[in-house]
């Protein structure tokens, strides 16, 4: 079986804001599958979905209660199957999410662990005792605000919580828990799922010792961090070389599945592209890996470059999964913003770069209709995150409101209900059916540029080789058999003009360039440009400013 996995286009859908079929203003599965032509029409290979499974959703899902359940709020198991079964039927693939760095304190394992010290699932989560003076053994935070360790009062020790308290560690040191999680997997891939998206897969195990992390080194203009998460390096509580082995037994487990892919979220902003190189070299650890490198504010020639070299530099062999969106961060158009001058070129050069880059891609919904992020109130806020450090940092619900397709008001065919976040006037004018209209739409040159992509065997698995160019340009050539282009982009608002040598006479430029003109050797690209330009196999090609 080929590895559909290998440059394939991961479509993300987040189901609570997706499409509600039953107005209770929740999107849901039947909702998603009324919608997959939409998403089959796009090109796109595979939908990844993010937590169904039954939770009391404290943090939208990614607190489980029952790891084999989809929650009554997003439909039934019924539901998945006919979600999977139609998904297949138009060549798309299905991943799910898998939470298993910790679970609900809802969850059975967690309700019979903190019993006592001595039942059978007494250290299937992460307990300690507490210091002399009744504080929690270490340093560790929590990323959602406070100490990562809460007290309880039955077993007289703390538990470890990376997240909200309400979110308790598993510990996978343990070989019972890495089985059971293992088990439930292979629950999910006998249903016919075709892999998983691991949640915050470098979390899975803690400091056996549990040490105290040491301070993060914070810029000079920056005495603290907004949130204190963001003030240690975090050394010891995640990222431990333990993981690697058990992602092994993961991909062994896969490996009874022929096509079954695994792409896991690393975060870690100190290292991220170390550690995706490294879960995924080798062949027999997860297959892809994607971290928030892209997923912040910077917006230069360097910063992609060096990313992109190092992840190959560290793991030749290991793929990566880019994105520029997804459900933790406010969207790439807000974000950077700043570098353009008009929303739509920014978000066709977006595209145009992330679907050219060496790896496979992931798009976040709405992506494709160009969505800024939605500016909420306070009041109208649901994420813990988001309440928590108001208005510093407002969260994640600005990217998580409900899709827009009818044109008109909002919300425009979302529900008809009062949906679970508001759909503003931003995002309801950038809906499907108006997109779908225009053939100059951001929703109809993603539909041409995925095209575009599968004509191109080089933008799925070539070479990519980085081009000396000066800031803000960014240029590189992707080279697959007889099949090479030549990808060159203008990162900012002002005009670049440039001069290439190599090329063959007559070349002509890709027609999904913006903004750019080739002119024999001499190539403008205006703001926001970018330009690809068929290169021929085996003779090198040259790029300097003008």
């Amino acid at each position: 079986m080929t590895e559909w996995w290998r440059g394939g286009v991961i479509y993300q859908v987040y189901p609570r804001s997706f499409q509600d079929s039953n107005g209770d203003g929740v999107g849901d599965l039947p909702g998603i599958i009324r919608r997959l032509d939409h998403i089959a029409g796009l090109g796109v290979d595979c939908i990844w979905l993010s937590p169904i499974t039954r939770s009391p959703q404290a943090d939208m899902g990614y607190d489980v209660s029952d790891y084999r359940d989809v929650d009554p709020l997003f439909g039934s198991l019924h539901d998945f199957d006919s979600l999977v079964e139609q998904a297949h039927a138009r060549n798309l693939k299905v991943i799910m999410d898998q939470v298993v760095s910790h679970t609900s304190d809802l969850h059975p394992w967690f309700q019979e662990s903190r019993l006592n010290r001595t039942n059978a699932k007494a250290d299937w989560y992460v307990w300690a005792d507490p210091l002399p003076d009744g504080s929690p053994p270490n340093n560790w935070p929590a990323v959602f605000g406070g100490r990562a360790w809460e007290w309880n009062p039955t077993r007289g020790q703390y538990y470890l919580h990376n997240f909200l308290a309400s979110q308790p560690d598993l510990n996978f040191h343990n070989l019972n828990v890495q089985q059971g999680v293992l088990d439930v997997m292979r629950f999910w891939l006998e249903r016919g799922i075709d892999g998983f998206r691991l949640d915050t897969v470098n979390y899975y195990f803690h400091d056996k010792k549990l040490r105290s992390n040491p301070p993060n080194k914070l810029p000079e203009h920056l005495p603290y961090a907004v949130n204190p998460y963001d003030m240690q390096e975090h050394k010891y509580s995640k990222s431990q070389p333990e993981n690697v082995d058990f992602l092994k037994r993961v991909r062994t487990l896969l490996n009874e599945y022929p096509g079954a892919a695994s792409v896991g979220e690393v975060g870690d902003s100190h290292q991220s592209v170390q550690l995706m190189a490294e879960y995924t070299s080798g062949g027999d650890t997860l297959h892809m890996c994607y971290g928030f490198d892209f997923l912040g504010n910077d917006f230069t020639a360097t910063h992609f470059r060096e990313r992109i070299e190092t992840f190959f530099k560290v793991g030749p062999d290991g793929w990566p999964c880019w994105s520029f969106s997804n459900h933790d961060v406010p969207r790439h158009m807000t974000r950077w913003a700043k570098h353009s001058q008009s929303p739509a070129e920014l978000a066709r050069q977006s595209a145009a770069l992330v679907l050219s880059l060496k790896g496979s891609v992931c798009l976040y919904q709405g992506e494709e209709l160009g969505l800024p992020e939605t500016d909420l109130l306070f009041e109208e806020l649901t994420d813990p995150r988001g309440i928590r450090f108001w208005p510093e940092d407002k969260g994640r619900d600005g990217c998580r409101t409900p899709m827009p397709w009818d044109a008109g008001e909002a919300p425009n065919g979302f529900t008809t209900g009062t949906p679970w976040l508001p759909v503003k006037p931003a995002q309801s004018a950038l809906n499907v059916a108006s997109q779908n209209a225009d053939e100059s739409s951001t929703l109809a040159f993603y539909r041409a540029a995925l095209a575009w992509r599968k004509q191109h065997p080089c933008l799925q698995t070539g070479e990519i080789a980085f081009l000396k160019a000066a800031e803000p340009v960014l240029a590189f050539t992707r080279l697959e058999g007889n099949d090479g282009l030549l990808c060159v982009f203008n990162l900012s608002a002002e005009p670049q003009s440039l001069t290439v040598t190599g090329l063959l006479d007559g070349t002509t430029l890709e027609a999904v360039s913006q903004n750019a003109d080739l002119d024999g050797i001499a190539l403008t690209l205006g703001a926001s440009g970018y330009a690809f330009v068929p290169v021929p196999a085996g003779r090198p090609v040259d790029l300097r400013a003008a």
